[in-house]
């Protein structure tokens, strides 16, 4: 059993974890504070709404593919390598929106919860509802990623990928229970500053898997019609991917240790072609250079910066 597909979406669900348990955590100090602890069941049940509600949705999105796969026609394959495409494009983009916003506005999240919280306090009779929400949309984003991630990377097995994404989530509520429970420190920035590093890598490694998809798509549609074979830029299986640059099938095969983990970590292929290259280092050049430019942005006061 390939225990190696738990990793990536062991990185994906820690970090986002993480920033959910930051918003419980800020949620139950805050009422805490202002003596509402009464209204922490609203906080639990938040959380658990958020977890069904994404599970429900992972669901939704593998019962369509499933329902792609079942279905008998010429255009199945090209339907079902659409979807794919259509996922993986997705949560690369909301991935990457993701990393770069909470670098920016990851300072200033103590003070947006609190004014959400006092929002829901002030509202009439409807208090344990807002927070109920404010709760169940941070754990529902977060969880809503995830799956979208986990669909668009291992559309075929999703068993060992899930065990990874629980027990990322359990590390997550782990350090979160360490941090507002126990009062042990966390460096928050040098977590997200980490794991954002990973994220971008695993996220261009989900591009590079993007562009076999597409390529697919294109192929099949030359099959079907060869009028759409002038879309292919060479000859073969590489299509639209360019000619090929990497052959590591020998040196680095991408079945056994440690090409193996490089694959399922960072999308890593023991053959490589030119149009991958170039999107996947596009994609690191664009994305990464707003992501070290957050990190580089004036630094908060400590007291916003360091959530306790």
């Amino acid at each position: 059993m390939d225990f190696s597909a738990a990793l990536p979406t062991f990185v994906v669900t820690l970090r986002e974890g993480f920033e959910a348990s930051l918003v419980v955590g800020i949620v139950l100090t805050c009422l805490k504070k202002v003596e509402q602890t009464q209204l922490n069941r609203w906080v639990y049940q938040g959380i658990g709404g958020g977890i069904v509600a994404s599970i429900l949705v992972g669901f939704l999105l593998g019962g369509i593919l499933q329902g792609v796969n079942t279905y008998q026609s010429p255009y199945t394959p090209i339907i079902k390598e659409c979807l794919a495409t259509l996922f993986g494009i997705i949560a690369v983009a909301m991935l990457s929106w993701m990393l770069i916003w909470m670098t920016q506005q990851g300072k200033q999240l103590k003070g947006e919860v609190q004014q959400g919280i006092e929002t829901a306090l002030s509202g009439e009779n409807g208090a344990g509802k807002g927070i109920f929400l404010l709760v169940f949309i941070a754990v529902l984003r977060e969880g809503f990623e995830t799956v979208l991630f986990i669909i668009a990377k291992f559309e075929n097995s999703w068993k060992i990928p899930s065990i990874g994404a629980a027990l990322g989530l359990l590390t997550a509520a782990t350090l979160g229970f360490l941090l507002f429970k126990l009062g042990v420190k966390i460096n928050i920035r040098l977590f997200f500053k980490v794991m954002g590093i990973f994220l971008l890598l695993v996220v261009g490694g989900l591009v590079l898997g993007v562009l076999k998809h597409l390529n697919l798509v294109v192929m099949f549609l030359g099959q079907i019609d060869p009028s759409f074979s002038q879309w292919c830029w060479v000859p073969g299986d590489s299509c639209i991917l360019g000619p090929l640059v990497w052959d590591g099938s020998t040196i680095l095969p991408d079945q056994t240790f440690p090409g193996i983990i490089l694959k399922s970590l960072f999308g890593y292929r023991q053959t490589l072609y030119l149009g991958q290259i170039l999107v996947y280092l596009l994609f690191l050049l664009i994305v990464g250079t707003f992501y070290f430019k957050s990190l580089s942005s004036p630094t908060p006061p400590k007291s916003a910066e360091n959530v306790s």
